[in-house]
């Protein structure tokens, strides 16, 4: 029996098969109880959502002046707590102009930004680097080492673990450093925080074990 995948996860496979230059993706969830439509419409109330039927439609951007791709996530992960499922479809995509790809934000920046948004008592990280280009793989990897990043996913997709105060993964200082390693290249691509835990306390562990689809990570 095939497992329905949640709706932060249906979003991050979505994002993940798209081009990196968009801009504006809208989005039409399908709620597969609709006596729980207004709900998540409620939830999802930041996002501006349109109810058109059976459906909620509404936008995720990137360029700063809607809804963000981790805000959006958020969001979407109230509505799995609550266990609200659903389909998720892409409507349309809009790229960004030549001026926005060329202002591309640095991956040392978008780090630090995600981290902003991150609890103030976050403990563990599960983090994701999606570079531009497979020709960065090879030495984005080498510059990213002390961040011991593993291939997973997309060919350009590279993941890793960041600790606040101890157990395993690299601090968020360390972490920092190497990607400005790779802004100094001219290396880019997008950063995103895919999970985060707070107040983790290991006991005669380095930390909490992670399991994605089954497999530990």
């Amino acid at each position: 029996m095939l497992r329905l995948l949640g709706l932060v996860e249906q979003f991050n496979e979505l994002e993940r098969g798209l081009a990196d230059e968009w801009a504006e993706l809208r989005l039409q969830l399908t709620v597969a109880d609709e006596s729980r439509r207004e709900r998540a419409a409620a939830l999802l109330a930041p996002a501006n959502p349109g109810l058109y039927g059976a459906t909620l439609r509404f936008a995720v951007d990137r360029g700063g002046s809607g809804v963000a791709p981790e805000a959006v996530r958020r969001l979407l992960k109230r509505l799995d707590v609550e266990r609200i499922t659903g389909s998720l479809e892409l409507r349309s995509v809009q790229k960004a102009s030549p001026v926005e790809l060329h202002e591309k934000e640095t991956l040392r920046a978008q780090w630090e930004r995600r981290l902003a948004a991150a609890p103030t008592d976050w403990s563990d990280i599960y983090a994701e680097v999606r570079l531009d280009s497979t020709d960065y793989v090879e030495r984005g990897a080498l510059l990213l080492a002390p961040i011991n990043p593993a291939r997973f996913g997309e060919p350009a997709s590279l993941r890793f673990r960041s600790a606040h105060h101890f157990g395993y993964g690299v601090s968020a200082e360390m972490a920092a450093r190497c990607f400005e390693r790779c802004d100094d290249e001219g290396i880019t691509g997008e950063v995103e925080i895919l999970y985060v835990l707070s107040d983790t306390q290991p006991v005669a562990t380095q930390g909490p074990v992670w399991k994605l689809g089954g497999r530990t990570i």
